[in-house]
């Protein structure tokens, strides 16, 4: 990343777990306006997950992906004090990768009405080409590496 943005990577959590990174990660809002319940320390968590770590391995953030029938809702949850330094979009991004990987269609997010950010978060989803449906869903077409390099005919 460039233009004072920290250097990350993106790891699979390969059994995902519910711990203080995470919680940080969700504050102020909790998990609980995200549909992940009240988890206690450790308790399992359902779906894809990833961890943005720094380059020094300080917790930047986190990204969630749940596939059904062809599409992802996806979530990204980012440490306080990395927002507004471009890691969220960075982990939205990866996302759209792991979704275009797995074939599918498109990724989406509903903002829950109870969110406190509810306005700047279905903005900023905007900002990442998320489109807004009627049904208060958001969705951004995903497009594989091979029908993006495709030569034309």
């Amino acid at each position: 990343m460039t233009d004072g943005a920290p250097e990350l990577t993106w790891t699979a959590e390969p059994t995902p777990r519910w711990d203080a990174d995470k919680a940080a990660a969700f504050s102020p809002a909790g998990p609980t306006v995200h549909g992940l319940g009240t988890p206690d320390e450790g308790d399992a968590l359902g779906d894809a997950w990833w961890r943005v770590e720094t380059a020094d391995g300080e917790v930047a953030g986190f990204g969630r992906l749940d596939d059904t029938w062809g599409d992802a809702e996806v979530l990204v949850a980012v440490v306080p004090a990395f927002r507004q330094r471009g890691v969220g979009a960075w982990a939205m991004d990866r996302l759209a990768e792991e979704a275009a990987a797995r074939s599918l269609n498109y990724v989406y997010n509903v903002v829950p009405v109870a969110h406190p950010d509810r306005e700047a978060v279905t903005a900023w989803l905007g900002v990442q080409n998320f489109d807004t449906r009627e049904t208060g869903e958001l969705r951004r077409r995903v497009t594989t590496r091979a029908a993006t390099t495709a030569p034309s005919q």
